[in-house]
């Protein structure tokens, strides 16, 4: 186990190093010049190139990225070029609302999920499973701001059962905060729940038709002993893998979702950023993010012989 986790270290900072040298060349090279937008409309070239000059824009790009992984290293991120703010300050200010969506959504996902696909192959073929194969179709076909508009209208704008968008923070109190993530938590749960749900029902019915499962029927094992105490642990790690690439993948669901419900999270934060060209914030998010994506991929590894201890490393 220990040699395998360092194996995985270093190729974890292996990937990390393509992730940084890629950030770092996809803005460069991409068409548009921040010191421009910092200067103005009525700029004059010459205060264009002192506001390069001040931003270390001017340098050739070896220089640039010699100096971006020198700060990285020692913890920093970098200013905003337009907030004049620390990027890692920016980050944790938005960091609650993100960290709220991300984490309820992936609670109601599972649940919903798991539930909705033991439910679907124990009943194969039947109402609940032909129920959970159109929502699947829906949840893999619709897009996620779509979904959003459509519980906006109705539960929002047509009840005036919940508020349209904003975010409460958990400190204010438990009901506002719940109130202002409901909509959102069900627009971003939604492809999530097919998925799981899809996976769940083909890893159970696979499991299901065992020699072993048939035996515990003719034993006379109760429904809840067959699924819970059999079934869905040797089903569990399939399961395991697609929520942990659920919740690596949460990154776009949630920038399109901040958008839709007006979310001041880490994805309105990168939108301003983008539309900005402010390079220090992007570059930091998206190295954070692939950081977080790196390191639940390794836990989800890590992970298996929790589920199955016949898996050896």
């Amino acid at each position: 186990m220990a040699a395998y986790i360092l194996r995985r270290m270093v190729s974890t900072i292996a990937v990390m190093a393509m992730v940084g040298i890629f950030v770092f060349l996809l803005l460069r090279l991409s068409p548009g010049d921040p010191a421009a937008i910092i200067a103005g409309d009525k700029a004059t070239p010459e205060m264009i190139a002192a506001v390069r000059e001040q931003l270390g824009l001017g340098d050739p790009l070896p220089i640039q990225f010699i100096r971006w992984v020198r700060d990285l290293v020692g913890g920093d991120f970098g200013t905003s070029i337009f907030a004049g703010q620390s990027v890692l300050e920016l980050i944790s200010q938005r960091l609650e609302p993100t960290l709220s969506l991300s984490i309820l959504t992936m609670v109601v996902s599972i649940a919903a999920g798991v539930f909705l696909g033991i439910l679907a192959a124990w009943r194969a073929g039947g109402i609940a499973d032909r129920i959970l194969t159109a929502f699947a179709i829906l949840g893999f076909s619709v897009p996620v701001f779509v979904v959003g508009f459509f519980l906006i209208y109705f539960f929002a704008i047509s009840s005036r059962w919940l508020p349209v968008q904003g975010y409460q923070p958990i400190d204010h109190g438990f009901g506002p905060w719940l109130l202002h993530l409901v909509l959102p938590t069900a627009t971003l749960s939604f492809p999530y729940i097919a998925y799981i749900a899809r996976i769940t029902r083909a890893s159970m019915l696979e499991v299901l038709s065992e020699d072993y499962m048939r035996t515990a029927a003719a034993k006379g094992a109760s429904a809840y002993s067959m699924i819970f105490h059999h079934a869905l642990k040797n089903a569990g790690v399939p399961i395991l893998t697609v929520v942990g690439l659920s919740f690596a993948s949460l990154v776009g669901g949630v920038v399109l979702t901040e958008t839709v419900f007006n979310i001041p999270g880490i994805g309105r934060l990168v939108i301003d950023a983008v539309n900005k060209r402010d390079y220090p914030i992007i570059q930091g998010v998206l190295i954070l993010i692939s950081g977080l994506y790196v390191l639940i991929n390794l836990a989800v590894d890590l992970s298996y012989t929790l589920v199955d201890p016949r898996i050896r490393y």
